[in-house]
């Protein structure tokens, strides 16, 4: 397998320093090889669009906010990081699950839109998608912190893309669950965990919510939830679900993250298994053996 991580580093430079009217059709460019990200979304797809709806950088105000964030991530060498971390990932996988598909995947990292508060407030400037085997979108703003959790950052996208690769576990829209999408971010979570650390590998936003009883069993009160509409407010909290049009359940920013993490960490422990030999687990498996249910297997 070959992991590329694309040179967007460049092409961001060039779609700051172009004329407004040529910036849309040069971002279409970047995002052209990430295509395939968006194969399930209905209709024709433009990467333009898409682009904004994942918080990504504007390209008609805030350039020069952009073009001083370009450069701090290139100087932190975000993109040979990034790759490093990858390829490192794959190898302690492959080690733990030798027969697991290994796809090859292409990464996209851009900026995020520092004027856009839920992004840069409730999201804490970051917003990952690795959910369609074979690519990972990663946008962030580069607060100090996400700057130094990029590696942990792409190796939970990396989690995801590896657990729904072709022999994994099938992500199907219509039986899949909240608890599905809450173990999968658990997973995820304590794979960048065994990489790199409780205190980088943790998802930020669901960090303060982690030792909150309440939260824990609101989440999974709603584990067996269907429809996928419903499943941002469930994991991402009401301001997400409000931000995209979905009725909250009250619950705040990152809920199903710190859920995810307690119940794959209570699973971790009852079989003493780690992160990476748990990929193809079951979620339903997870979750009983975590809560202490009989028969929960698969």
């Amino acid at each position: 397998m070959t992991v590329t991580v694309l040179d967007s580093c460049s092409a961001m430079r060039d779609i700051l320093e172009a004329p407004v009217r040529r910036r849309l059709g040069l971002l279409r460019e970047m995002m052209a090889p990430v295509t395939g990200l968006y194969r399930y979304v209905p209709g024709e797809v433009d990467l333009a669009t898409m682009h904004r709806f994942a918080f990504g950088f504007p390209v008609d105000r805030a350039v020069d906010r952009c073009r001083e964030a370009l450069d701090v991530l290139r100087e932190a060498d975000a993109w040979t990081r990034i790759r490093r971390a990858l390829d490192d990932a794959v190898e302690v996988q492959r080690r733990a699950t030798p027969a697991a598909a290994i796809p090859d995947i292409t990464v996209v990292l851009v900026l995020g839109d520092p004027e856009d508060d839920h992004f840069t407030h409730e999201c804490l400037g970051v917003s990952g998608n690795g959910s369609v085997t074979g690519y990972i979108a990663l946008t962030l703003w580069p607060f100090p912190e996400n700057v130094e959790r990029l590696e942990a950052t792409a190796v939970h996208e990396l989690n995801h893309n590896l657990r729904y690769a072709p022999g994994g576990v099938v992500w199907d829209p219509r039986s899949v669950t909240v608890g599905e999408q809450v173990v999968s971010e658990g997973l995820a979570d304590a794979f960048a965990r065994q990489l790199y650390g409780d205190a980088l590998g943790r998802t930020r936003i669901g960090v303060p919510s982690l030792d909150d009883d309440a939260i824990f069993e609101k989440v999974v009160s709603g584990l067996e939830v269907t429809d996928m509409r419903n499943f941002t407010a469930w994991v991402h909290g009401d301001a997400s679900a409000r931000r995209f049009g979905v009725r909250p359940v009250g619950l705040p920013t990152g809920a199903g993250y710190a859920a995810g993490n307690r119940l794959v960490d209570a699973y971790l422990s009852a079989t003493g298994r780690t992160a990476a030999d748990a990929l193809h687990i079951p979620s339903r498996e997870i979750i009983d053996t975590a809560l202490g249910r009989a028969g929960g297997g698969s």
